[in-house]
């Protein structure tokens, strides 16, 4: 919790809250005493939030200070999750994928699909989807994509944005899990391999994964402009099934023919050798 306020408040500006700024300041953000004096309790006090002293700030206190540091709806709720953790959740297959939602998945011949883990791993994915990442060493996790595997920065032409993304994306995953060890040590992994990853990591915004549009450039097929939509799966509400889309007719949705065209090439040559075997 004392890492997410003091990230918070280092992001903000005084004009960003309607505060003057006078002279040089010394600190990034804003001071912690403003802070206080904006959510109404003692400097002392929000010191001691910061500093981990205060562990179990009620609810009041909390969206007080949701709303001296500006947050949205979802970092609100974040900070309520980070003062009362979730319980711990019972020990369940995070990785095991319905075959019901494997068998839809399939079905659909003209959209990529797959299903994501709370750490952002790909758990499962259709033959457009498995085509659609085909120029990645390994499509095993959309933040190592992102930040590990050279493809991502030619993949996503908006890369700064996907990567802000993934990693507000898990952020948001931690705040309802903070005991996964998945995602620490994802965290760990990729703060070690990528300084981007650490920086945005170190930030801690929070966002989940919804619905809005990418521009993407195939090694194949070139560039796609689409649109996501992302599900969460009954049984499994740490899952998410996520469908790329493209307008009718438009020429994402050619590249998307010619994507499927080389999908069921693949197809029809995996069961050719399976049947030589």
């Amino acid at each position: 919790m004392g890492e997410f306020l003091r990230a918070r408040r280092e992001t903000l500006k005084p004009q960003d809250v309607g505060l003057p700024e006078y002279g040089r300041r010394r600190v990034k953000g804003l001071r912690r005493e403003e802070v206080a004096m904006l959510a109404g309790m003692s400097s002392d006090y929000y010191v001691r939030l910061e500093q981990g002293r205060e562990s179990s700030p009620s609810a009041q206190v909390a969206e007080a200070v949701a709303r001296a540091l500006s947050l949205d709806e979802e970092a609100t709720e974040h900070l309520h999750r980070l003062i009362q953790p979730p319980a711990r959740r019972r020990d369940t297959a995070d990785d095991l994928v319905s075959p019901h939602l494997l068998q839809l998945m399939d079905s659909w011949t003209d959209v990529p699909a797959f299903v994501l883990g709370p750490a952002l791993d790909i758990l499962a994915a259709n033959a457009m989807a498995t085509a659609l990442h085909e120029g990645f060493a390994a499509a095993d996790n959309l933040a190592r994509m992102v930040f590990c595997d050279p493809e991502g920065r030619e993949f996503h032409q908006d890369w700064e944005r996907a990567a802000h993304s993934c990693v507000a994306e898990l952020r948001a995953a931690y705040g309802h899990d903070p005991d996964s060890p998945r995602i620490n040590r994802l965290a760990d992994e990729l703060s070690s391999a990528s300084p981007a990853f650490a920086d945005l990591w170190a930030r801690h915004d929070v966002k989940s994964k919804t619905q809005e549009g990418k521009h993407l450039r195939h090694p194949r097929v070139g560039d796609l402009h689409i649109q996501f939509s992302a599900f969460t799966v009954n049984g499994a509400p740490h899952q998410q099934l996520v469908v790329y889309q493209a307008e009718p007719a438009s020429p994402t949705a050619v590249a998307f023919q010619r994507l499927r065209s080389s999908a069921e090439q693949e197809t029809a040559r995996t069961l050719h050798n399976s049947d030589a075997i």
